[in-house]
This record gives structure tokens, sequence and C-alpha cells, in this order.
């Protein structure tokens, strides 16, 4: 049994991930979410396969938050890392309406978030067999995507894109596998309802392209579908 790490594990992707390692049979779950006691939804897919899943407090803003986790999971061999916990912070339509604290917010959440998360579990990764570090980021972080609005967001999802691809050239931490994905635009309470694709589609297509992953694929940005996204 392998053992995978995913915050923002309570909704959307990341419960529809959880979701998939449960039922490849393969995969221990630990999932991380800001208020497990509220989590309806993972607790009831925890309680389907309680020797399978852990349920675990972490808000990814909160070095604090991080490092309690860090303590709970001391010693313990972690084979993938999937930073899933984001937000949008604010929709403002016009440089005139931008909410700068959801900017910050953006920012810790979905850029310092995932390198603190990197920082925290490391070791825990170098412990495991073929161990991977998998950022959930979006198309509209983008250089080559020229659009308008949702700065926040882009910017937070173009600097993590960064990041991790500078990760994947650290000499220390040679043998993990770094990727990022664009999970499609899924219908999710960030996606809305008429997004393109479901969680379902978004979801499997992911878990087939991580669980395919390989020493060639450090350091790229792809497609929910396992298709290369241009930077």
């Amino acid at each position: 049994m392998q053992t995978a790490l995913i915050t923002g594990a309570n909704r959307g992707i990341g419960l529809g991930m959880a979701t998939k390692f449960l039922e490849s049979g393969q995969w221990n779950i630990l999932c991380c979410c800001r208020t497990p006691e509220t989590a309806d939804k993972l607790q009831s897919l925890k309680s389907s396969a309680p020797d399978r899943i852990e349920i675990y407090q972490l808000d990814v803003s909160d070095p604090k938050s991080i490092n309690a986790l860090k303590q709970a999971l001391h010693g313990r061999p972690i084979n993938l890392l999937l930073n899933n916990a984001g937000i949008m912070g604010g929709r403002s339509s016009s440089i005139q309406e931008v909410d700068f604290d959801a900017w910050e917010d953006a920012l810790r959440i979905n850029t310092i978030g995932p390198f603190r998360m990197v920082q925290a579990f490391v070791d825990n990764l170098k412990q495991s067999h073929n161990p991977r570090v998998v950022t959930i980021s979006s198309q509209m972080g983008a250089l080559n995507l020229h659009s308008t609005g949702a700065f926040a967001y882009r910017s937070s999802k173009a600097a993590v894109n960064k990041i991790m691809q500078t990760l994947s050239c650290e000499p220390e931490l040679t043998g993990i596998i770094f990727t990022l994905f664009h999970p499609g635009w899924v219908q999710t309470d960030m996606g809305g309802a008429s997004a393109d694709i479901t969680i379902e589609q978004s979801t499997s297509g992911l878990f087939d392209k991580i669980m395919s992953l390989a020493k060639e694929d450090n350091g790229k940005f792809f497609k929910w579908n396992g298709e290369e996204h241009p930077w």
C-alpha cells in the first residue's frame, strides 16, 4: 500500500481524488482540510474505509498548522503529496475592484502553501518509493494565455507553476517527481455549474496520468487528460 497526502480534500477535486485513490485499492489516504468537523462528505468517505482514510486538520496558509501535521506524520513515508487546496482570491472584473486582502490570501494559500508543504514533508517523501509532488494549478496561470480579470488567481497560479518547476531542478530533491496539472474547467463550487467537465471526468483523467508519471515528466505542466500544457 502506498500513501497519498491530499490538501483541500473535503470537497470538489480534492474529495474526488481521495475517492479515486480509495477505489484503486492500493492507497492509504491522508485527507486534510481546514474544518474536518464540518466536512460531511469526507467523513462519509472515511466511514466507508476507516482503515485506509485518515482525516487531519490543516490550513496551508498557517505555518503552525502545517508544523502540527508534520509532527503528527513524523517518520511516515509519503509516496504522493497532492497540493490541491486553493481559493480564487476574489472575482474582480476591473482593476478598480481588486480586493488586495483577498489577493494576499490567494498567494498564501495557492502559492506559498504548496511550497511550505514540500518543505515540511520532503523527508517523508524521500522515505518512500517513487515519490511524487503533484500541484493542482490552472491554465489561468499560463503565460501563453491572454485573458482578463482574476488577477489574484492568475498570478498565484503562475507563481506556483514557477516554484514547482524550480523545485524539480533542485539537486537536493533529485528523485522526487514534481508536476503541475490544469484540472480543466470543472463543475465545482469554484468552477460553477456551467463549467465544461464534471468532477468525475477531471479526477479520472488526473488519476490516470498521476499513476503513470515517470522521471521524464519531472518539472512538466499537464492538462487533466494527460496532454502536456504550454507554459
